[in-house]
């Protein structure tokens, strides 16, 4: 009899992952929300951010887009 495969754990997302210490201080690595305001980051998809919370989107524009 075959076993099932183990489920794969899932890795959650650090608050410290949104931020990036540089030589001027601490700079965030992602853009925060227009409508919901600064502690609302808003999640990357590629060709687009959305944020989460209250379903904004902004497009990126051609030359900003990196995979």
């Amino acid at each position: 009899m075959s076993e099932k495969p183990a489920p794969k754990k899932k890795k959650s997302k650090s608050v410290s992952s949104y931020y990036k210490i540089e030589k001027n201080g601490i700079v965030r690595t992602r853009p925060i929300c227009d409508r919901c305001g600064p502690g609302y980051f808003m999640a990357d998809h590629g060709n687009r951010y959305s944020c989460g919370h209250c379903g904004f989107t902004r497009y990126k524009t051609e030359g900003a887009q990196t995979k």
